[in-house]
This record gives structure tokens, sequence and C-alpha cells, in this order.
């Protein structure tokens, strides 16, 4: 019997069925993915799917989260964000840019990430991701820049760190997108062996 809240979870699971719950878990993984494509937390929605599938699980079964593959989907989500926030403020250190530059960045990338998203939205499926990851990367240009200009550089250096903070904030989104994907394959190999 499991039981939280006083509600019966094995007396749901048993009807639906641990194949049904399975299926459920694979979709949200996928949504978690795209979530990250989108630059929201996905890798983080894909951990919460492991623990409570996890706690689900917790009946005959030769299905099952083990607590390692938890803690390894958890280091894994770490990294991905450490990959994103550190490509960018290491773009913006290496061009010698400021501490505003890179505050400014990361609010212009957040700020320029929602614009992409709903800009991208008319162009079907690949729309928003594009837009999102382009958008976000231009964000953190402009924010950099306008850091930089605050603190009395001239254009040309301005423009230089924003460029940096564009690149790191891409390839960050990148990276944080491909352990976005390893999760979802550890995921769903953890489950099955």
């Amino acid at each position: 019997m499991i039981a939280m809240f006083g509600i019966d979870f094995s007396a749901w699971l048993a009807p639906m069925g641990v194949g049904l719950l399975v299926v459920a878990f694979v979709a949200i993984l996928i949504v978690g993915w795209c979530l990250t494509l989108l630059g929201l937390p996905g890798n983080w929605l894909i951990l919460a799917a492991a623990i409570g599938l996890d706690f689900l699980l917790k009946t005959p079964s030769r299905l099952e989260m083990t607590i390692p593959l938890i803690i390894a989907l958890g280091v894994l989500a770490v990294i991905g964000e450490l990959f994103e926030f550190l490509a960018g403020s290491l773009g913006v250190a290496k061009k010698g840019g400021s501490r505003l530059s890179a505050i400014l960045a990361l609010i212009g990338s957040g700020i320029g990430g929602i614009a992409g998203a709903v800009v991208g939205i008319p162009i079907p499926i690949i729309g928003s991701v594009i837009g999102v990851m382009f958008f976000a990367s231009a964000g953190a240009l402009v924010g950099a820049v306008i850091g930089e200009d605050i603190q009395g550089r001239d254009f040309r250096q301005s423009f230089g760190v924003g460029m940096a903070a564009f690149w790191g904030r891409l390839f960050g989104s990148i990276a944080k997108t491909m352990v976005g994907g390893v999760m979802v394959a550890v995921a769903i190999v953890g489950l099955m062996v």
C-alpha cells in the first residue's frame, strides 16, 4: 500500500497499470527536455518526474527508480545549470567585463528569452526554440553592453563584452539542452535496467 496524505496510491495505480505510468513518465521527460530547449527549468522537471515515479513504483514491479539514479539525475541537472551560468559569466569575465555587465547580461537574457518565445510562436515547432535561444543571447549582449556603458567604457569595448555574453549564453544554453537529453536517456535506460 502506497499512502501519502491519506491517499492510497496503490489503489489508483493498479487499474491504471504500471505500463501507462511509464508512458506518462516518458512523456513528462520529453516535455521537460522541450522546456529546457525553451530556456525553462526542464531539467528540474525531469528530476522531479524521476522522484515522483520512484514514489509511485513502490509496488511489486520489476521497474524502479533507484536512489543512485535519482542522485545522478540531480548531479546532471546541477551540471546543466553550471554550464549555462558559467558559459555566459566566463565569456564576460574573459573580455574584462564588470560584475554589473554580467548581472545585466543575465537579466537581459531572461527578458530576451521571454520575448523570443513570443516572437517565435508563429513558426511551428522550432520557432519558439530558435526565438528563445537567439533572443536570450541577444538580451545578454544588450545587458552586457549597457553594463559596460554604465561603467564608462567606450562602445567598442562594451560591444566586445556584449558579444562574449551573446556567445556564452548561446553555448551555455546548447550545453544545458544537451545535458537535458542525457538526463532523459539516463532516466529511461535506468528505469529499464
